[in-house]
Formats: structure tokens, sequence, C-alpha cells
């Protein structure tokens, strides 16, 4: 598979992480294109030879600083664009897993601009990809507290 990102051999494989902290969500602002500015899972492409739940705890590492432990597969999610002379200009399957935060404050690295938590109330008002969004609910929905977690 080439490595191309603009009209690929094949599909791209990337993951993204919703990192849960009790009632936060972690989103990261894009410093690079695609989306340059915007708000977005923390995430990025699988290196050859690594299993994607080791993706997406080392790109959580280097995006945010933050150790988290990847808990469940989410959803996968086909990002499929053409051109004008019906070719495929970009291919990803992006692979988002749930994860939940064990240590460090996120602190922007490699890809990222800035680093936040975010409560999951107030994602909606975000203006974030409908498909980010989406998983983010999603994963919401299918968390399981740790029975350690403080119940309230």
């Amino acid at each position: 598979m080439s490595s191309n990102r603009e009209y690929p051999d094949g599909p791209v494989i990337g993951v993204g992480v919703i990192v849960f902290r009790d009632e936060d969500v972690l989103l990261i602002r894009r410093g690079k294109p695609p989306n340059k500015g915007s708000l977005s899972l923390p995430g990025g492409g699988q290196d050859l030879g690594e299993t994607v739940r080791e993706a997406a705890a080392r790109e959580v590492m280097e995006e945010t600083g933050l150790e988290v432990e990847v808990t469940h597969l989410v959803d996968v999610v086909d990002v499929i664009r053409g051109d004008t002379a019906g070719r495929t200009k970009y291919h990803y399957t992006l692979v988002d897993f749930a994860a939940e935060w064990r240590s460090g404050d996120p602190v922007a690295g490699s890809d990222a601009e800035e680093a936040i938590w975010v409560p999951i109330a107030e994602v909606g008002s975000l203006n974030l990809w409908s498909e980010t969004e989406r998983v983010i609910r999603k994963a919401a929905a299918l968390r399981v507290l740790p029975l350690d977690h403080p119940s309230d």
C-alpha cells in the first residue's frame, strides 16, 4: 500500500481516540492539515507492525502527553472523497476507540496546537465534524465506568 494520502493506492488507516476523564472528553485543536485549527479527537496513522490499539495509545501520548487505557472499539468510519474526474482523491478508514485517562495533564504535542478537556454535555455546541460528535456520543453511551469510580 502506498503512503500517499492524496490519490492513494489503497485506504489510509488511522485511529481516533475518545478519551474520558470523569465527565469530560479530550479534544485537540489540529495543528496541521487537513482541518488545521479545528477541534478533533486525538489520533493519527497506524504504523507498520503496530496494532490499532497500540496506535491509539501511542497517538494519544504523542499528541497530548496522556497515558490512557484503551477500553473498546466504538466504530469504524470511512472517509472517501473523489475528484471531478471520478477518481478517489482521499480514502481514510478511521478506527475509533474509547479510552479512559490514567495519568498526566494534557499538553499539546506533535500534530496538536492545543489539548483540552471538555464536558461531555458541551460536545454538541462545539461545531465538531458530525462523525466526531456521533462517535463521542456513542462512546459515552457504551461507557462502563470502573468499579472504583466515585458515585454521585
